[in-house]
């Protein structure tokens, strides 16, 4: 007899799709929230699986209109198909960005920089090694000099 050796790919389905049901209808600042919400419907998971889920699904922090950053989707993140919500946090909150070497550093609004340095991270662009924001400062580091160029000019066209 063959026993079949296959992940549950169904239970993780279900908990994502809960995971978006849940971010639609509640804000949701925290993954210790996420994690209490699912295990009300019934999901055993751990913060750690929760985490993963939410880089998966590349969801990101955004800002509330009361300054509260809760998770949402972004959906059709790309080069060719940026939405909406990014271009307008791009365009509402960065004030400079300027390249030194292979660092990219991106001035925002007091405040901004955690949500512009998450959305920065949802576009998942290949030359960006990494990003540390602060309150309204971003640090981008690429991996050489021409790729922080390339990463400062593509901020600087979905500002405008």
């Amino acid at each position: 007899m063959k026993e079949n050796l296959q992940e549950p790919v169904t239970a993780k389905q279900d908990r994502q799709k809960a995971i978006l049901d849940i971010i639609q209808v509640k804000p949701i600042e925290k993954q210790s929230q996420l994690v209490k919400e699912l295990e009300n419907l019934g999901f055993q998971v751990t913060q750690a699986t929760v985490s993963r889920d939410i880089k998966e699904m590349r969801l990101m922090k955004v800002t509330t209109p009361l300054g509260k950053y809760i998770y949402a989707q972004a959906q059709n993140v790309g080069d060719d198909l940026v939405p909406k919500r990014l271009l307008r946090i791009f365009s509402e909150s960065i004030l400079s960005v300027q390249q030194a070497e292979n660092i990219v550093v991106v001035k925002t609004f007091s405040g901004s920089a955690s949500a512009v340095g998450e959305a920065i991270d949802g576009l998942m662009w290949p030359e960006i090694v990494g990003t540390l924001a602060g309150d309204n400062t971003i640090m981008i580091v690429t991996r050489h000099t021409q790729d922080a160029g390339n990463v400062a000019e593509k901020i600087t066209g979905l500002m405008s």
